[in-house]
């Protein structure tokens, strides 16, 4: 088998992205830009190709890179990422070590301020806990990804109307197609500091956006859901607003859903 990360970024030539990135396996990489243009080049022996697309927002370009991948195993990935040293094999060694996962969840490093997981043992992960996983950490089966017909949210994620979300409803809906999914220990990058493209606080529109993904992931369970991720992270999340109002905005995020 062989890794082949899929990778969203923008305004980037493919040499600087790839030396970056650290990248040590084959690669398709979707830039985002104002023109149109394709590069191939061989990186470090791995194949590495460079699509440019004026169109932007961060599902359509994963959108993009999935209808052209190639590898066995497909990690989606970002410009801000850094990858450890062997990180492909350490990739496939965990599909070996668990033939049954479709899907397999890694981790990457980030700033504490905006971590949402920690992987620390191998699980399968359920409905209820498959918010907190960005797709930077998702490494699937493209076989498994194809036949499931699960594509990323153009209504969520960066350049999009709500600002975050399209990794958790893009794992939700996978599951929910009946996929394995399952996490492992074992940290493959890190996350370079840097402002976000999406997150300015959590403010109203933080709230709200999040309800509205809450509906779409819960269902009729979003309003409980919404308690429950404000109560788990009370003093990180409503330090200036409160919880009263945050579940205020929320619960208005999830009637516009």
């Amino acid at each position: 088998m062989k890794v082949e990360v899929l990778a969203s970024v923008m305004n980037q030539s493919l040499d600087k992205i790839a030396e970056e990135m650290a990248l040590d396996s084959e690669a398709v990489i979707i830039n985002q830009c104002g023109q149109l243009g394709y590069q191939e080049e061989l990186y470090r022996g791995n194949r590495i190709r460079f699509y440019s697309f004026p169109e932007r927002g961060v599902g359509r370009s994963r959108n993009e890179a999935i209808l052209r991948a190639e590898g066995d195993i497909c990690l989606f990935s970002d410009e801000d990422i850094v990858y450890e040293q062997g990180y492909a094999q350490a990739i496939l060694e965990e599909f070996q070590r668990q033939p049954d996962a479709d899907m397999i969840l890694f981790n990457v490093t980030i700033e504490e301020s905006r971590r949402t997981y920690h992987i620390t043992d191998r699980r399968r992960v359920r409905w209820y806990n498959c918010g907190r996983y960005g797709a930077v950490s998702f490494a699937v089966r493209r076989e498994s990804l194809l036949a499931s017909g699960v594509t990323f949210s153009l209504l969520f994620g960066g350049g999009a109307r709500y600002g975050s979300g399209e990794d958790s409803l893009f794992l939700k809906e996978f599951m929910d197609r009946g996929y394995r999914v399952y996490t492992a220990p074992v940290t493959i990058g890190k996350e370079k500091p840097g402002d976000s493209t999406w997150f300015e606080g959590y403010n109203e529109k933080f709230f709200r956006d999040r309800g509205v993904l809450y509906r779409y992931l819960y269902g009729k369970l979003a309003g409980a859901m919404a308690l429950r991720f404000l109560a788990a992270h009370r003093e990180k999340l409503c330090g200036e607003t409160g919880i009263r109002q945050a579940f205020s905005w929320m619960r208005q995020g999830i009637r516009e859903g």
